[in-house]
């Protein structure tokens, strides 16, 4: 039998693009939300919900559907560090997947990523530069805050070490500092570049989607996932079986 879901954020890019890749993956959309739409009515004829709305609409979605106690899968970014660690407070109450990115190739970024920092100490120095289209309201992307975060607990920094972009004079760059760069234009639909520079050596790991199917794909992947397990936040690495 196949999944049913509710597509909620079901006339963005996104949420188009889950639409078209849904037969293919064997899963059927039981309900299509956007903002402003009844949840209440739509959650109970999914068996999960799959989000890629608007960050002003996540507390309410998780509330509707841990009510209703009907798994997650959360793409949508743009919440603050304080709202979301309320957030995943919330969605702890049912089966969640929540990540930035659902490709399998940014998974396994985040996964070298880890790596490479643990390894290269704060000899090499770290930034973080993303692309994406011109449409993009938040900054820096969901996938960079992961990298970022990823990075800050493998040097056992706090959110004070990011830097976001530099002008002016701006002295040497301290030992401890990861820099944030947001580039925008065109149609982009993502890159991203972790950068280890060290003295006479530099490591650069990077990723480029040319094509949203590769996260509509992961995000299904995920809602697939998602229906068998035990209340709590998961992510894309527990899906993918790397973390």
């Amino acid at each position: 039998m196949a999944l049913k879901i509710l597509l909620n954020g079901a006339r963005g890019k996104m949420g188009l693009a889950v639409a078209a890749t849904a037969p293919g993956m064997g899963v059927a959309i039981a309900a299509s939300t956007d903002m402003g739409d009844d949840l209440r009515a739509a959650v109970p004829l999914a068996d999960a919900v799959v989000d890629f709305s608007s960050h002003q609409a996540t507390r309410a979605l998780i509330e509707v559907a841990a009510e209703f106690g009907k798994p997650l899968v959360i793409g949508t970014t743009g919440h603050s560090p304080e709202e979301k660690a309320q957030l995943l407070r919330l969605a702890a109450r049912v089966p969640c997947v929540w990540t930035g990115n659902f490709s399998i190739g940014v998974n396994l970024l985040f996964a070298l990523t880890r790596k490479a920092a643990r390894a290269l100490g704060d000899e090499f120095d770290v930034e973080v530069v993303e692309m994406h289209h011109r449409m993009k309201k938040d900054a820096p992307s969901g996938t960079a805050a992961r990298l970022l975060e990823i990075i800050l607990e493998e040097r056992q920094l706090d959110r004070s070490a990011l830097r976001h972009g530099r002008e002016g004079i701006t002295g040497e760059r301290a030992r401890g500092e990861v820099g944030v760069h947001a580039l925008r234009g065109g149609d982009v639909v993502g890159d991203h570049t972790v950068i280890f520079a060290g003295i006479g050596e530099r490591l650069e790991l990077t990723h480029r989607a040319g094509d949203r199917a590769v996260f509509a794909r992961g995000a299904l992947r995920a809602a697939q996932w998602v229906v068998t397990r035990k209340p709590g936040v998961y992510d894309m690495q527990d899906v993918l079986g790397l973390a």
